[in-house]
């Protein structure tokens, strides 16, 4: 088995493609070991990598965020503890966990149907795709006067460039097509 590396724009983060479907729907985001160890045995074994901070599953990608050590010495852990995983054919969920559950409903005000499914479709066709090459998500909670609310995941997830992506790439985007989406925030 082999896997690939990918540095991301954060550089406490980067990126591994087993070359397998990680998760085949939806994605699922872990900063403790409490929340990964019922949900995810994979996600539980790479949080025991001393300096291990987060851990993101895409559809065919893990994004590991660490604190501490220089990857260089994080990284052959990794891969091992992935490698391991993938080779002993165990699930990546626990049973009857696909993935994390939101932590919150969507929210918008009645009558803005139209305008959240016009930024629901652009964050699924233009944004969500890009973030995903960087080894992060970009997902919707709300929209309220004007303003969009966007949860940030994976290497999204205090990346220093994450900022200027929300305010200069994806809020200009929704502006334009959505005249009504005056600001974006992350929440």
């Amino acid at each position: 088995m082999f896997i690939q590396t990918e540095s991301t724009p954060n550089p406490a983060t980067l990126k591994f493609l087993p070359g397998k479907v990680v998760m085949n729907q939806g994605t699922a985001d872990y900063r403790t070991v409490e929340e990964a160890g019922p949900a995810s045995p994979l996600a539980a074994k790479l949080f025991g990598i001393p300096g291990v901070t987060g851990v993101f599953f895409g559809y065919d990608f893990i994004t590991i965020t660490k604190d501490g050590p220089e990857w260089q010495h994080l990284k052959p852990a990794v891969l091992g503890t992935i490698m391991e995983h993938f080779m002993s054919g165990a699930p990546i969920m626990a049973m009857g966990s696909d993935s994390v559950p939101a932590s919150d409903e969507e929210f918008f005000e009645e009558g803005d149907e139209t305008i959240v499914a016009t930024i629901k479709e652009l964050l699924e066709s233009r944004v969500r795709p890009a973030v995903a090459q960087d080894g992060g998500d970009i997902t919707f909670r709300g929209f309220r006067d004007g303003k969009v609310f966007l949860h940030m995941k994976g290497a999204c997830a205090g990346c220093p460039s994450s900022t200027a992506t929300l305010k200069h790439g994806i809020q200009n985007l929704l502006k334009h097509f959505v005249p009504e989406v005056r600001e974006v925030e992350a929440v």
